[in-house]
């Protein structure tokens, strides 16, 4: 089945889906270094951030959807899951699979988590940020949205804002380092002060989905 309407659907839930999962990257990483108030509180940016990591798997099974039923340019169910197996631009499809199946295991373990270890839940859960540079990827090589300078320019918004949560958040980690380290018990070495205890581990963000601008190209059609 090929239909504009596909190709149309395809472009518009790759660039939701890429916008959704930067916001979702930065709320964890915002969360994690605790920029809260007393009307936006830490269990209200919890909650937007779980509705929307809602909203971008969404979406990123409308974009996987309208992808495979498009038969425009053949892209199989096998090669949404298996990297590098389609016969379309095998390098930025294959990508495409492979944060889809980074997130797929952080879904997957979110639902499993009472049966889980947490070391092996929160290592998990690390690949959500790795997902996100390979979906971005993904999407400059697929997306052909990419050659206006309005996808380009969301496309930077989207890099800079979680570029500048993570600066945020490591600066935020620092300073924190920093006021434990100079605490009285801890530069006299008080016994039984296990600053591992003061010091806030890294940020496990909530299950998240990814995607990114993409879909197939159109130059034949009016």
């Amino acid at each position: 089945m090929s239909s504009p309407v596909l190709w149309y659907a395809t472009r518009a839930t790759g660039m939701v889906a890429m916008v959704l999962l930067s916001l979702t990257v930065v709320l964890g990483l915002l969360t994690a270094a605790r920029t809260t108030g007393r009307t936006w509180t830490r269990f209200a940016v919890a909650d937007f951030h779980r509705s929307v990591s809602l909203l971008a798997v969404l979406f990123l099974a409308g974009h996987v959807l309208t992808s495979v039923l498009d038969s425009y340019v053949h892209i199989g169910w096998a090669a949404v899951v298996i990297p590098f197996a389609s016969g379309y631009k095998p390098l930025w499809v294959g990508l495409g699979a492979v944060s889809l199946d980074l997130m797929a295991a952080v879904v997957v373990t979110s639902l499993l988590r009472n049966h889980l270890r947490a070391g092996t839940w929160r290592g998990v859960h690390w690949l959500s940020y790795a997902s996100w540079p390979v979906a971005i990827a993904h999407g400059l090589g697929t997306g052909t949205d990419m050659r206006a300078d309005w996808a380009w320019g969301l496309t930077v918004v989207c890099v800079a804002a979680v570029a500048g949560a993570a600066v945020f958040r490591l600066a935020d980690g620092a300073r924190h380092r920093a006021r434990v380290l100079g605490l009285p018990a801890v530069q006299s070495r008080t016994p039984g002060v296990n600053v591992k205890r003061l010091v806030p581990r890294p940020p496990v963000p909530v299950p998240i989905a990814t995607s990114a601008p993409g879909g197939v190209p159109r130059a034949h059609r009016h």
